[in-house]
């Protein structure tokens, strides 16, 4: 036998953004385009703004922009601080990163506090660091780390929070709707999410949310903004419409998985990405990978490529070769790490499917290890779990 047998490839995406979409949103994208100034468009809208507040889990308005998700993160910088403002940016990987990158590029006073990838940060850390800087407006986080794996305790930074003047902005981008983050109740400010995650529809959709506490700081901010003002927003939403021209055809398939979401329900969402993560930490663990992050979550999972094996050439065999879409590590760390995605509209067997590419991958690489062995760790928690 040889390659000519298999002359049909099909194609794999388990990337933590974009991920992949069910048949029934992407077939939207086909339909005619509407007039967004009419009361269809309208009503539409709206019910999309009152299902984001439901994964949200907020009474507060959520905003709809035409950006991906760092759109949001800037929206949330430029809305709630002032030129010289002092805020604190827990730096727990690229996007965590890209918190103290803005700020500063908008004239605040950051204090950064760098972590190594894949490294914890406790409530307890949050207190000592703020009582370094009790001026603080604003504490940034990361929900989720997409670039190491790793989840953070938002319930517990919102409780470090709250009682002082401070604000605490979460950056849910990958993390919302696949782990727990109610805003409310965590006593969370400024939460921003996107699309192309957990939301199932394609890139292009930013959404962001404040609580009162943080309207007062948007009331009173300084610094620069047109597009993401969000005190637009909030007039037009008043209207039922938005400021600016929305992304039609991406709002329109955002509705219908959304109605998928909430058919699911959302406790049940976020158990199902459970199970995907636990399947895919177990089959990595079968052959004798370590995961990197100290606290894995339920988008993904980081694993660290073991001596002798090329981590960047894994990740291209895997894309070149057998058409499964993983990730590779980012920024210094490229070649230290993959991440392989369960996130979207992704179930049991494509965990299977990425788990027996890497073990084919594997092979390829001379790696020595029993083929078969991760295949069969992550069945078995999927078969005990399958509904």
């Amino acid at each position: 036998m040889n390659g000519a047998n298999f002359l049909i490839k099909k194609k794999y995406l388990l990337s933590p953004g974009p991920t992949p979409l069910p048949e029934e949103v992407l077939s939207l994208a086909s339909e005619p385009i509407i007039h967004h100034r009419t009361p269809e468009f309208s009503q539409i809208y709206m019910e999309v703004t009152d299902g984001l507040k439901f994964v949200f889990q907020t009474e507060n308005d959520v905003y709809i922009m035409a950006s991906t998700g760092s759109g949001a993160m800037e929206a949330a910088v430029v809305n709630t601080l002032s030129p010289g403002d002092k805020v604190i940016c827990i730096n727990c990987g690229k996007f965590g990163a890209r918190w103290a990158h803005i700020a500063r590029a908008y004239g605040a006073d950051v204090k950064e506090i760098v972590l190594e990838w894949g490294d914890n940060f406790s409530k307890a850390q949050l207190v000592e660091v703020m009582q370094e800087v009790p001026e603080a407006k604003a504490v940034f986080s990361t929900l989720f780390a997409t670039s190491t794996g790793a989840l953070y305790d938002i319930q517990g930074f919102g409780e470090v929070v709250s009682p002082t003047n401070a604000i605490l902005v979460v950056d849910g981008i990958s993390g919302l709707g696949a782990t727990p983050c109610p805003m409310d109740d965590w006593n969370i400010d400024v939460l921003i999410s996107g699309s192309q995650k957990a939301f199932m529809t394609p890139p292009g959709l930013s959404y962001i949310s404040f609580s009162s506490k943080a309207w007062n700081l948007v009331e009173s901010s300084t610094m620069p903004k047109f597009y993401y003002d969000a005190r637009e927003y909030k007039e037009s939403l008043k209207n039922n419409t938005s400021p600016w021209s929305p992304a039609i055809s991406l709002i329109l398939q955002q509705k219908k998985s959304l109605d998928i979401i909430k058919s699911i329900g959302l406790k049940n969402l976020i158990l199902h990405h459970q199970i995907l993560g636990n399947a895919t930490r177990s089959g990595v663990q079968a052959i004798g990978f370590d995961l990197l992050p100290r606290c894995p979550g339920n988008v993904l999972t980081a694993v660290k490529v073991p001596d002798g094996i090329d981590g960047i050439r894994l990740v291209e065999i895997m894309h070149e070769k057998y058409h499964v879409y993983i990730a590779g590590a980012q920024g210094p760390h490229k070649g230290d790490f993959f991440r392989i995605a369960h996130l979207g509209y992704m179930g049991g067997f494509d965990v299977i499917t990425a788990l027996s590419a890497l073990e084919m991958t594997l092979l390829d690489l001379g790696y020595s290890f029993e083929p078969g062995q991760a295949i069969k760790a992550a069945e078995k928690i999927i078969k005990e779990n399958w509904q």
